[in-house]
């Protein structure tokens, strides 16, 4: 007796078999038919994702451990309060207000890169730590951790800052 997901797999082979077959009667050449052959090309890529997944019991599209769609996604900085207000303490030290900060698009660069390698927790943590000063207990009660998960998300975040350093220099 087969089981669930022989059954679907068996219905979604019979389903893409039959979009293959409506594909074959459409003409490329005629505009009207290229959105339907569009759509039963999809469909037929989402019916061969989805038979490849309950075969295999994997997502397809992740190959060790990423998603090859990950490289279209762009990480943006969750909360931009988190990267402290430079000028603002450079004011308030009389030593040096009259300084401007200045980094090179190099490190500029090299900045996002850093910032970009870590995970969102990591971001936060590491942010919260080295730029607003907070110690570990702060950032467990803030984010709702424990004390020793945000010390691993730092120290993480500090190794790929040292790495991309000895890269660098």
């Amino acid at each position: 007796m087969p089981s669930w997901d022989d059954e679907l797999i068996h219905e979604y082979r019979q389903s893409r078999r039959g979009l293959s077959k409506m594909k074959s009667k459409l003409n490329p050449k005629n505009p009207m038919d290229t959105k339907d052959l569009e759509h039963i090309n999809s469909m037929i890529g989402d019916m061969t994702e989805a038979i490849d997944w309950l075969e295999t019991g994997k997502d397809p599209k992740v190959f060790r451990g990423v998603h090859v769609n990950a490289v279209y996604h762009v990480r943006s900085y969750e909360n931009m309060d988190l990267i402290p207000d430079i000028e603002r303490e450079l004011r308030e030290d009389n030593n040096i207000n009259k300084k401007h900060l200045f980094m090179t698009s190099k490190e500029k660069m090299i900045l996002s890169e850093i910032l970009s390698s870590f995970s969102n927790r990591e971001r936060r943590c590491y942010l919260l730590h080295v730029s607003h000063k907070k110690s570990f207990a702060e950032i467990a009660n803030e984010l709702g951790v424990s004390r020793s998960t945000v010390q691993t998300h730092i120290t993480r975040a500090k190794n790929k800052v040292r790495q991309r350093f000895q890269e660098v220099g």
